[in-house]
C-alpha cells in the first residue's frame, strides 16, 4: 500500500485535476436535474459522472504504470496505461447509450416548460467554465514540450490541437474528454434557450443524442489510440528523429534496424547500426554511450535502450528505411 500511494505523484495531473473537477460538477448536475427533470441537464450530468469515472482511473492508472520492472513482470508497467483506458472507455459507452436514448424519448415527449431556467443556466454556465480549466491545464501538458514563445498567450490553443496525436495517452484522453464536454455545456444551454422561447420544445432532446454521439466519438478515438498501445505500436516520427541524430557519428555507418515503441506513456528502443569490423570493445562502448546521450536528447520519457553493433555490408540500408522501401 506505501508502494501504490508513493507512485501516486507520478500520475497524470490533468487527469486528477479533470477526475475532481468532474466529480463536483457532476453532483451539481444531478442537484439541478433533480430539480428541474430537463434531460439537457441529465446528459450533461451522465456526461460528467462518466468523465469523472474515466479520469479517476486515467490517474490511478498513469501513476501504476511507473512501477518499476519486476521478476514476474520484467518488461515493465508501461502499457498498464493503455489497458485502463480500454476498460475506462466501456464505461462512457454505456453512458453515450444511455443519453442517446433519453434524448430520443424526449423528442416524442417534448413539453413547453419556462421553469427552473436560470438553475439550469447557472449550473450548465458554471460547469463549462470549470471544464475550460481543466481543458487549459490538459492543453499545457499536451504542449509542455515546445518552446515558451510558441505557446506564449493564445497561441496555446492552435498548438495544442496540432499535437494532441503525440500527447500521452491521458493528456490525450482528457483533452478529447474535456473538449466534448466544453461543447456540450455550451450545446444544452442553447438548447435551453430554445426549448423555453421558441416552439421548438425538444431542441434539449436533440441536444442529448448530440451530446452522445460525440461520446461515441470519444469512445471510438481513445479506443484505437489504446489498442494500438496495448499491442505495442511503432513511433514513426520519433524513428526518424532518432535515427538523424544517430547517424551524426563519424564511426556509425549505417542504421540496420530502428523500431520505437510505445509502452504507455514512456518509449522503448531497439537498434542495429553497422561499424567497422574491427572496432575495438572500447571503441564500441564509446557509441554505445554517444547512442544513448542522442536519444534522450531526442526525447526524455524512454525507458530502456537496446542496441545491436553488426558488420557494414555496405548497402545503404536506412536510406531505404526512411524512403519507406522496407521496414
Amino acid at each position: 500500500m506505501k508502494e501504490l500511494f508513493g507512485l501516486m505523484k507520478f500520475g497524470t495531473k490533468s487527469a486528477l485535476w479533470a477526475a475532481i473537477i468532474n466529480t463536483i460538477v457532476a453532483i451539481l448536475k444531478t442537484a439541478a436535474y433533480l430539480i428541474t427533470g430537463n434531460v439537457a441537464m441529465f446528459a450533461e450530468m451522465m456526461h460528467s459522472f462518466g468523465d469523472a469515472a474515466n479520469q479517476f482511473f486515467v490517474f490511478i492508472g498513469s501513476a501504476l504504470s511507473k512501477k518499476e520492472p519486476t521478476e514476474r513482470f520484467p518488461g515493465g508497467f508501461g502499457r498498464l496505461v493503455n489497458l485502463v483506458l480500454l476498460g475506462a472507455v466501456l464505461i462512457v459507452g454505456v453512458l453515450a447509450y444511455e443519453t442517446i436514448v433519453e434524448g430520443i424519448h424526449h423528442i416524442s415527449n417534448a413539453t413547453h416548460s419556462e421553469d427552473w431556467f436560470w438553475l439550469n443556466m447557472g449550473v450548465l454556465g458554471a460547469s463549462a467554465l470549470l471544464e475550460m480549466a481543466v481543458l487549459y491545464k490538459a492543453m499545457k501538458e499536451i504542449t509542455e514540450h515546445l518552446p515558451k514563445e510558441q505557446i506564449k498567450g493564445f497561441k496555446l490553443i492552435p498548438e495544442s490541437y496540432k499535437h494532441v496525436k503525440d500527447a500521452k495517452p491521458a493528456s490525450k484522453l482528457v483533452f478529447l474528454e474535456d473538449n466534448v464536454a466544453v461543447g456540450g455545456a455550451l450545446l444544452a444551454m442553447g438548447a435551453i434557450v430554445v426549448a423555453t422561447y421558441t416552439p421548438f420544445h425538444s431542441a434539449t432532446g436533440y441536444a442529448s443524442i448530440i451530446i452522445g454521439v460525440a461520446l461515441v466519438f470519444v469512445v471510438g478515438r481513445i479506443f484505437m489510440d489504446n489498442a494500438a498501445g496495448a499491442l505495442g505500436v511503432a513511433d514513426v516520427k520519433m524513428q526518424a528523429r532518432m535515427g538523424a541524430r544517430i547517424l551524426q557519428h563519424p564511426h556509425i555507418n549505417d542504421i540496420q534496424d530502428l523500431n520505437v515503441i510505445k509502452e504507455g506513456e514512456s518509449l522503448h528502443v531497439e537498434l542495429k547500426v553497422e561499424v567497422d569490423p574491427h572496432m575495438t570493445i572500447k571503441e564500441a562502448d564509446e557509441i554505445r554511450n554517444y547512442i544513448e546521450e542522442k536519444i534522450k536528447e531526442a526525447v526524455d520519457n524512454v525507458t530502456d535502450v537496446i542496441i545491436e553493433f553488426d558488420d557494414d555490408d555496405d548497402v545503404d540500408t536506412w536510406s531505404q528505411i526512411s524512403n519507406g522501401d522496407q521496414k
